[in-house]
């Protein structure tokens, strides 16, 4: 089958998208914490881009998609990239020969992939936001990615995983990453919101967002490039990337919507991180249906998931554990919903398999498997990990840098500066504690209003 071009500039340039995700959520990200964090919290995502970027090349790559006969981890045939070039990707599997992408450059399919390495532990990061050792987390970020994504994709989109619709055991859907990234982040931020503990202060100082402005345009950014994440996972430009296309920008609008409209009702005003926050949800559960539901469903997943990430987070500011972004209310909560979602609205007309609504109750249940056994083992994988981390290195900074800021503290720098000269670079010292840009009085509420997330 020769290459063809058109599939492979769609392919490249959704892969473009996709990486524009990771810095969007440095900015969704860091809009929600407080002014004193909002470099360390951007830092966490760039930087992933650039760690995870190495590691994908090195050996990722061929741990989640090399062959396999196990269903479990990809081989070594792949190793540096090795033998993976301008040749469309495929290897013999039993004697079958089996392909990723439609006629398109293995270097292609490959780079598409590395997007989706590099944001799934940035995902996690709003969940320890604001107290993390910047040092530890370069680590963390690193044995989690070999030890939870790496093998958790292989599961799920690799041919030959235990999970896989193309493999030969579960043969759940996932079209984009609903199980393999939200669900796997979001058991993987409830690991790391236990393991961190609270922020100092936690439920008695103010901890609003400091930039309702830079929530926004990452929601936006992110919404922009999940485009890329859905429709590109198609493989190709075809009928079945379009109608991701579709059901991405439709459920999102439906979740924003619910969103808003909940937060309205209950707070007495149309909140704007709860549109921005709702728009995300949408877009997460979205994720594994888009290649196998037509527009009306979408509309009913982005309801489901802007009333059920609405009501997580709710359940979570009741509770003691501190996941400062609410990754496990938007990503676990919103992927689990529409992991379901996806066995019960699933259409053969768009992707090939019925969902329990066009009379394929199996479907639901595999579903359910699947989604089951990726968040228990992203949970038990990630706490061990940190527990040993913790061990070894400390997780946390100091009380006292804490209370600088991690700004100062871990990259000695500010990211705003009023009045003088600017930023003193490696000099931490020498950087005043920022306060809140809006300071409350003491008999103010402290905790987030329902409908925000935080």
């Amino acid at each position: 089958m020769p290459i063809d071009s058109g599939n492979t500039a769609w392919v490249l340039m959704a892969a473009a998208l996709v990486m524009l995700m990771t810095p969007a959520l440095g900015f969704f990200y860091g809009g929600l914490t407080r002014n004193k964090n909002v470099l360390g919290t951007i830092m966490q995502s760039f930087i992933v881009v650039a760690l995870v970027g190495v590691q994908w090349v090195v050996i990722g790559y061929t741990l989640t998609f090399g062959p396999d006969h196990w269903g479990l981890i990809g081989g070594l045939d792949w190793l540096g990239l090795k033998g993976v070039g301008g040749e469309i990707a495929s290897y013999l599997h039993n004697g079958e020969e089996r392909t990723y992408g439609v006629a398109i450059p293995h270097q292609a399919f490959m780079i598409f992939q590395a997007m989706f390495a590099i944001i799934t532990p940035a995902l996690i990061t709003g969940a320890f936001a604001e107290r993390a050792k910047f040092s530890t987390f370069l680590v963390f970020m690193l044995l989690w990615s070999f030890l939870v994504y790496n093998p958790v994709a292989h599961w799920v989109f690799a041919n030959d995983g235990w999970l896989a619709l193309a493999g030969d055991q579960i043969k759940a859907l996932d079209f984009a990453g609903g199980t393999a990234i939200h669900i796997n982040a979001g058991a993987a931020a409830l690991a790391a919101a236990i393991a961190f503990g609270p922020r100092k202060g936690f439920k008695q100082d103010p901890m609003e967002p400091h930039d309702v402005p830079m929530v926004v345009l990452g929601a936006a950014l992110l919404w922009f490039g999940w485009f890329g994440f859905n429709a590109g996972s198609a493989g190709a430009a075809n009928a079945q990337a379009v109608n991701a296309f579709v059901v991405t920008n439709t459920a999102a609008a439906a979740a924003t919507l619910t969103w808003m409209l909940l937060s309205w009702r209950f707070s007495g005003k149309p909140s704007v991180v709860g549109a921005a926050t709702g728009a995300v949800a949408g877009l997460v559960a979205i994720t594994p249906a888009s290649g196998f539901v037509q527009p009306m469903e979408a509309i009913a997943i982005g309801v489901g998931a802007g009333a059920l990430c609405f009501a997580a987070l709710q359940v979570r500011i009741r509770t003691s554990i501190d996941d400062s972004l609410d990754v496990v209310a938007v990503h676990g909560v919103g992927g689990l919903w529409g992991a379901l979602a996806t066995g019960i609205f699933a259409s053969a007309a768009v992707g090939g398999v019925d969902g329990l609504i066009n009379g394929n109750a199996e479907q639901l249940g595999r579903q359910a498997v699947a989604a089951g056994a990726v968040a228990v083992y992203s949970f038990v994988v990630t706490f061990g990990i940190l527990k040993v981390l913790d061990f070894v290195m400390g997780l946390r900074v100091s009380e006292e840098d804490e209370v600088a800021g991690l700004d100062a503290s871990q990259h000695g720098e500010r990211a705003y500066v009023f009045g003088g000269s600017g930023p003193v670079l490696g000099i931490p010292e020498a950087i005043p504690v920022q306060t809140n840009l809006r300071p409350r009085t003491a008999d103010q509420n402290t905790q987030p209003e329902p409908g925000t997330a935080h």
